[in-house]
């Protein structure tokens, strides 16, 4: 197993997200593959959930960190867009975002087999206008902190 090969991997797969290029995702992404967050059970899961997102965000995954230990790599993304289709019911915005993301991947024989997401989706509902940042919110939850 070889810890760079097992990041390129996961570098590739977001690159044919990136280019529209769903039918690359085979190459990287088991048939049986386990997403524990979005609870996608399938390769053909997943395509089916990442035509929906490319539909209704028009959006960028860029690579800020990735780490590899054993079978696993840690990637720290941003994820950058404009909401432009229906998202879970919600009406288009029109409103730009920008999104923390963190995903953790299991690779076992150079195909993508598990993963879980750690991210802030109030956050982006936030940005999208679907959420209001209320007064009382702000005094709990300054957006400025530094």
């Amino acid at each position: 197993m070889s810890l760079e090969k097992n990041k390129d991997i996961v570098r590739k797969m977001y690159e044919a997200v990136n280019k529209r290029k769903l039918d690359l995702l085979g190459e990287f992404i088991a048939p049986d593959y386990i997403d524990h967050t979005e609870h996608l059970r399938s390769l053909e899961e997943v395509r089916k959930f990442l035509s929906s997102l490319i539909k209704s965000l028009d959006f960028q995954i860029t690579i800020e960190d990735i780490i590899a230990e054993g079978d696993k790599v840690w990637v720290r993304y941003t994820l950058t867009g404009t909401h432009i289709g229906e998202f879970y019911g919600l009406a288009p915005t029109g409103k730009k975002f920008t999104e923390s993301v963190v995903y953790i991947f299991r690779i076992v024989n150079f195909k993508i087999v598990e993963s879980l997401q750690v991210s802030n989706p109030l956050d982006l509902l936030m940005q999208i206008g679907v959420i209001e940042y209320t007064e009382k919110a702000e005094k709990l939850f300054p957006k400025d902190v530094k």
